[in-house]
């Protein structure tokens, strides 16, 4: 983009550094206006799973834009978003529980506090099941060795499927309870904006910096996991500010929800521009994916929440995903 290249130039050899720091920067502005969206009454389980997965999965969708209109290649895009998924359901899930744990029950045990636990709780149970459904689709599709174009259709037409789901529970919710959004809502919903239209230009910008770098300094394959490290820190930012304020809560429903950005809205925005083909490294990817919903899944459900001895077992295995995705 012509107003970044200008705003950058000055900046020289620290231009890369100032374009991250633009990154950031946006980011930290999408997280003080869903701060205020939840000030304002916005429930925890509609930030988790409406708005914090489009702002946190931002710079991947714009990723997997720019990649297609700049003729990127497609296994960088599917490195991006699993190494993304993996990363929110074990390092980002399992940090916090280790920091400050996860409280099975509300400290306010009136019976209304007990009923929002339930449906929050019930509200997770359907992300981690969506995650894992949306998962096993792509592994079918991406049997025959190639995501087409046709199947880019499948999982838009399945991600949109999914938005409409959420946008009718948060519209029956409402009517129960007789419950309206603050006035404020559009400015902050333009604010939002705003700050993704910065994620985009600075994204673009360092994609097209990557791919101008001599290969012998950094190999082109690296991109995706370069590119994943850089997405991943908006959604580090959320789960450890969170975290620290005992939202718990939060932290699940938006780690889970924006897996449902990467797959399968990202991986078939993409497909539905160029055909991808794909190989064993994305059917393994998958199935590491599918098992880390099915362990989340089954604790939410039996216990109601994640133990501190599983989630070090989490970040263990972010470690070894890390080891083996780079050494192959």
């Amino acid at each position: 983009m012509p107003l970044i290249d200008e705003i950058l130039s000055p900046c020289g050899a620290f231009a890369p550094h100032a374009c991250v720091a633009l990154f950031l920067l946006a980011n930290l502005a999408v997280v003080w206006r869903l701060e205020a969206l939840s000030g304002q009454g916005v429930e925890g389980t509609v930030l988790g799973t409406i708005f914090m997965p489009y702002c946190s999965g931002m710079g991947n969708l714009v990723f997997a834009v720019v990649l297609a209109l700049n003729q990127g290649a497609g296994d960088d895009v599917l490195v991006n978003c699993l190494f993304n998924n993996v990363t929110n359901l074990t390092l980002l899930i399992g940090l916090p529980v280790l920091c400050w744990g996860m409280a099975s029950l509300p400290l306010k045990k009136s019976q209304a506090a007990l009923r929002e636990f339930r449906m929050g709780r019930l509200s997770l149970a359907l992300n981690l099941v969506a995650a894992l459904f949306f998962s096993f689709i792509v592994w079918l599709l991406a049997a025959d060795g190639e995501l087409a174009r046709a199947d880019g259709a499948v999982l838009l037409s399945l991600f949109f499927f999914w938005q409409c789901f959420h946008v009718y529970d948060v519209k029956k919710t409402n009517l129960l309870k007789k419950k309206r959004y603050p006035a404020t809502l559009p400015i902050d919903v333009l604010l939002l904006l705003a700050g993704a239209l910065l994620v985009y230009a600075s994204t673009d910008w360092l994609v097209r910096w990557f791919q101008g770098l001599d290969a012998q300094a950094l190999p082109p394959r690296l991109l995706g996991w370069a590119s994943g490290v850089l997405m991943v820190l908006p959604n580090a930012l959320l789960a450890f500010y969170y975290g620290a304020r005992r939202r718990m809560d939060v932290v699940y429903t938006s780690q889970s929800g924006d897996a449902h950005i990467c797959i399968p809205l990202c991986i078939g925005l993409f497909a539905a521009f160029r055909a991808i083909e794909t190989g064993a490294f994305l059917q393994r990817s998958l199935l590491v994916l599918m098992a880390l919903c099915g362990v989340h899944l089954l604790f939410v459900v039996l216990v109601g929440r994640l133990p501190r001895l599983f989630a070090g077992l989490l970040v263990a295995a972010f470690g070894y995903f890390l080891w083996a995705g780079l050494s192959a």
